[in-house]
């Protein structure tokens, strides 16, 4: 059993590193967020170079791939961006891997003390046990929906306030004489125009005030723009715009695979009035043609979970970090 350690700019350059991750990736169940489009993506804009790929093999077969990044004195950290939901830390299954940690702090190019591995989801490495040298820290409750049935028993099993209020809001817009349309687009031409819609809508709410919105020319808009073209070069992205009327009122940022779409990123006009709720109209119109696809087994949001995810679902688990150190005495010592 061994570590190997390299930068991880050799990842997009090297076809033999590239051609590990993507089979790791495959054999580890394929999360869209460990893909390689996505890290590629996310280490081309937000990486600084200091970042470092490294790779374990058992007998001679991979079953753990990183990219990992410096931090303060002795601390090396999984890569995260704000814009990924997980550490890039990709491994075949999802036993937990302590014992392969102080080795690995071992092999990295400046010391390494600690390494923590941040919000790790447990459905894709399982919670380990705290030792002195393994701590772990809840992170956030995040929400999915298994798409384990039609989606008129799915919707039939959610609260009548919620049903009852889209309803209405429907009702009251087809009094009005206001049309809705729900557009799906998956081509890589679509992709950059979807993005600088996305980012209009965020900068007219109040991420535009924090500084915090997506637009087409910032460092966050050139990420998804380049992270959605990779995916939908192999069918696996999906933008939403929700209409209503003529006027782009809600949008939803979606990727594909490993059996799940993930909404990466929700965005909506607040300057919508009349009591209407555009993001959740949208969300039931875009649940629904999810389970009509036939494609997934369920939509993850990774984000915290919100009073809204609660209406949508019941299924919430719980996210984490893991602290690891080189040596079981500093644990003691952390601890302390």
């Amino acid at each position: 059993m061994s570590w190997t350690v390299v930068p991880a700019a050799a990842l997009g350059k090297d076809h033999a590193h590239l051609a590990r991750w993507r089979a790791l990736h495959a054999a580890s169940g394929a999360s869209p967020l460990l893909a390689p489009e996505f890290v590629l993506a996310a280490l081309a804009v937000f990486g600084d170079g200091r970042e470092q790929l490294a790779w374990h093999d058992t007998d001679g077969q991979t079953d753990i791939m990183a990219i990992l990044a410096p931090g303060r004195f002795g601390a090396w950290n999984t890569f995260q961006p704000a814009q990924a939901p997980v550490g890039l830390w990709l491994q075949r299954d999802a036993q937990p891997r302590s014992a392969q940690l102080p080795s690995l702090l071992r092999a990295l190019p400046r010391i390494g003390l600690m390494l923590g591995l941040t919000q790790c989801d447990p459905m894709l490495m399982q919670r380990p046990p705290e030792s002195d040298g393994v701590r772990t820290l809840d992170y956030i409750e995040t929400a999915r929906i298994t798409l384990a049935d039609s989606f008129d028993n799915y919707w039939n099993t959610r609260g009548k306030n919620l049903r009852s209020n889209l309803r209405k809001q429907r009702k009251r817009l087809a009094d009005e004489g206001v049309a809705t349309r729900l557009q799906a687009s998956y081509g890589v031409g679509e992709m950059a125009d979807a993005v600088a819609d996305y980012g209009r809508l965020e900068s007219a709410g109040w991420k535009a005030r924090d500084g915090t919105a997506v637009e087409a020319d910032n460092d966050q808009g050139r990420f998804y723009r380049a992270m959605l073209e990779a995916f939908a070069g192999i069918g696996a992205a999906c933008v939403y715009r929700y209409w209503i009327g003529e006027k782009l009122a809600a949008m939803d940022l979606c990727i594909e695979g490993g059996g799940c779409v993930v909404v990466l990123k929700t965005a909506y006009d607040e300057r919508v009035g009349n009591a209407l709720s555009p993001a959740l109209l949208m969300r039931e119109e875009a649940t629904r043609a999810i389970f009509d696809t036939g494609r997934v087994e369920r939509i993850e949001f990774y984000g915290r979970v919100m009073e809204w995810h609660l209406r949508w679902t019941d299924e919430v688990r719980v996210m984490y970090h893991l602290n690891a150190y080189r040596w079981p005495w500093l644990g003691r010592l952390r601890a302390r």
